[in-house]
């Protein structure tokens, strides 16, 4: 991926998420078929308390929905499940490691469906150093 000269927009980090996603260990994207993609600036006052954080900038990124794996047919339609992916904080993390940006947000989205369904920190740390 190339270096940004200007801080990537929403559509940027929208963009590289997409491709992230598609980058992402066949377990895990077998996993959140379905699953919508959204990039926030930040997330917001309620969300925040809800994780038990205190800052916004601490949440880079946060899963919502039902595992496919308790999803039953007989079930009521619900909202699609969601990742939600927070550029600022995405950005910050990015300005301060120096990691590649690409390699962030596929990580990012790599440890929210990770944690949402489970893994362990081992687990989650083979899927992030898988390329």
């Amino acid at each position: 991926m190339s270096r940004f000269h200007h801080p990537p927009t929403l559509e940027d980090i929208v963009e590289m998420a997409e491709q992230a996603f598609a980058a992402i260990p066949k377990e895990l994207r077998d996993l959140v078929r379905g699953a919508a993609i959204v990039v926030e600036d930040v997330a917001d006052e309620d969300t925040v308390a809800e994780m038990g954080f205190e800052s916004p900038w601490a949440l880079t990124g946060l899963y919502r929905g039902v595992p496919m794996t308790q999803k039953s047919v007989l079930d009521a339609p619900m909202e699609p499940d969601t990742i939600t992916l927070y550029r600022e904080p995405i950005l910050l993390e990015w300005i301060e490691t120096n990691e590649d940006l690409f390699r962030l947000v596929r990580n990012v989205l790599i440890h929210e469906i990770a944690h949402h369904f489970g893994f362990s920190d081992d687990d989650i740390a083979r899927l992030e150093g898988d390329d």
